[in-house]
């Protein structure tokens, strides 16, 4: 009589979808963080100055919107992006995470550029005295535009986890049909001359004697 062959500890194959879970869950929180951080960040003041009006000085800034509408835009692209890489699998979900670390880098980029920007309060000044040729003076900067930066920067980062783990994340479209219900899964087919087969679909929870 032959010995039935025990099933050894199935320690890898539970610790992929465990490394699933936390990858997927470090990328929408790094992408929704960093957009989070993008779209406030963009919105706050990034340059202040003043501009001579009459013997007087005028107080002027300009927030991210005025010195860029790049980041935001990116933003709003990182976060479509970060929501499309489960509607898609395979080459579609590479393409997707590529766009997410790419909005990111784009973001940061802009963001950097942007905060030693004079063009902006250059204009406001133009405006405020109605002389095309003024230009703002005193002029500071703030710390907001790295802010910007720091956030793009979350989103490139989730992009890179996406790309890297995203082949293992489960797509949102992948258990159901277009009406919500579950998809019916076949059953594999069990050879009852093999014993691994047998556990293998006593663990699906199937009843391996049952006929096909």
């Amino acid at each position: 009589m032959s010995a039935v062959p025990v099933p050894q500890p199935r320690a890898a194959a539970a610790a992929a979808p465990s490394g699933s879970r936390r990858s997927l869950a470090a990328a929408l929180l790094l992408g929704a963080v960093g957009a989070t951080v993008v779209l406030l960040a963009a919105g706050q003041v990034w340059a202040e100055g003043r501009a001579s009006v009459g013997g007087g000085a005028v107080s002027l800034d300009a927030d991210g919107g005025d010195v860029t509408g790049v980041p935001t835009a990116l933003a709003v692209v990182g976060l479509a992006a970060l929501v499309a890489v489960f509607a898609v699998r395979r080459a579609g979900r590479v393409v997707v995470s590529g766009l997410l670390a790419l909005s990111g880098a784009g973001a940061a980029l802009a963001a950097l550029l942007g905060a030693s920007d004079t063009d902006a309060l250059d204009e406001k000044a133009a405006r405020t005295t109605g002389d095309a040729a003024a230009t703002a003076e005193a002029l500071t900067h703030t710390a907001w535009p790295y802010v910007t930066a720091a956030g793009g920067a979350l989103i490139l980062l989730a992009g890179v986890v996406a790309l890297r783990y995203g082949r293992q994340w489960p797509a949102m479209s992948g258990r159901y049909e277009r009406d919500g219900t579950p998809r019916p899964r076949k059953a594999a087919a069990v050879d009852p001359d093999r014993p691994e087969d047998l556990w293998k679909a006593l663990d699906r929870g199937e009843d391996p004697t049952r006929e096909g």
